[in-house]
């Protein structure tokens, strides 16, 4: 039994280090780890990852919930303490728990509608540059018409006519984050498809999806990953957009309802405690992936 045990910990103790061999030489996390801040952003991205998913268990008070004072009054617009660091809101709610809370929103909106939205634009751009003739015809005058309709008024439309929630609002910029994916990567196939290995895979009879994807897509996956760290950056400022307009999901707690909340009380510039961290958490994890994206650019310069 114990040369079993023994030997069970060697084998974990081998596949840990080949586990970290593998993540070292990952050439886009390697191209990260090169850049100062790329590395911050990460660490950035990280930190509000852990907010979003660990968030009821962070969190000090229930953002809901109205704190009250020794003599029973509720604690309406009190500056940072010992007790509240980030103060509280009009109605007495504590804002480094609605803070926390609000990460939730921004990620789920941010990485969920842009990893749809690279996905489509993507394929589309496959398809559009490598099937050619009336399919790209098709496909590129719906990407223009797309190209022709502003984000946020239309984002605003859709979530007005079908209601504030974070479905319609996912829904909203997917409907129109695709089209730059689209047009990149559809730029990006048309070259590689007039190369020797395209042409030699046509060649020896290879259907056209595996050329797609089996032969063309890994060559163009990085440029993909980068658009989708820059698509999660426009995600959550359309995001925190509507719902400062009053527009977002009522039941949830976010960044861009906060600021809402907090304009609608007309205390944008006395309860600066109450403003500032819901912005300062916008722009911080906006310029992560932004920073992350940037160093996403040229992961090839860090192959093996």
């Amino acid at each position: 039994m114990i040369e079993i045990g023994m030997h069970g910990a060697v084998r974990l103790r081998e596949i840990a280090f080949e586990i970290v061999d593998r993540i070292r030489s990952n050439i886009y996390l390697r191209a990260i780890m090169a850049d100062t801040l790329a590395k911050f952003g990460l660490v950035t991205l990280s930190l509000y990852i852990i907010f979003a998913v660990f968030g009821p268990y962070i969190v000090p008070y229930d953002p809901m919930q109205i704190n009250y004072g020794p003599d029973g009054t509720s604690l309406r617009l009190e500056s940072p303490s010992s007790d509240h660091w980030l103060g509280t809101t009009n109605l007495g709610r504590d804002v480094l728990s609605q803070t926390i809370y609000g990460a939730r929103v921004s990620i789920i909106v941010g990485f969920t509608s842009a990893t749809i939205s690279v996905i489509i634009g993507t394929n589309i751009g496959l398809i559009s540059a490598y099937v050619g003739g009336r399919v790209d015809d098709v496909l590129m005058r719906l990407t223009d018409i797309a190209y022709g309709i502003p984000l946020l008024p239309f984002a605003i439309v859709i979530v007005v006519m079908l209601g504030s929630s974070l479905i319609n609002i996912i829904l909203a910029i997917i409907l129109l984050q695709w089209r730059a994916t689209a047009r990149v990567i559809r730029s990006q196939v048309l070259s590689h498809k007039e190369r020797p290995y395209v042409e030699s895979a046509e060649a020896i009879g290879a259907g056209r999806l595996r050329i797609m994807y089996i032969h063309i897509f890994p060559n163009v996956l990085p440029l993909a990953y980068l658009y989708v760290a820059f698509s999660v950056g426009w995600a959550i400022i359309t995001e925190a957009s509507i719902a400062f307009l009053g527009l977002g999901d009522p039941t949830s707690v976010s960044w861009g309802n906060m600021i809402f909340t907090a304009y609608g009380a007309e205390v944008l510039r006395t309860a600066w405690w109450w403003v500032f961290p819901p912005g300062i958490s916008i722009m911080l994890l906006v310029m992560s992936v932004f920073f992350i994206g940037r160093a996403l650019e040229r992961p090839r310069d860090f192959a093996m």
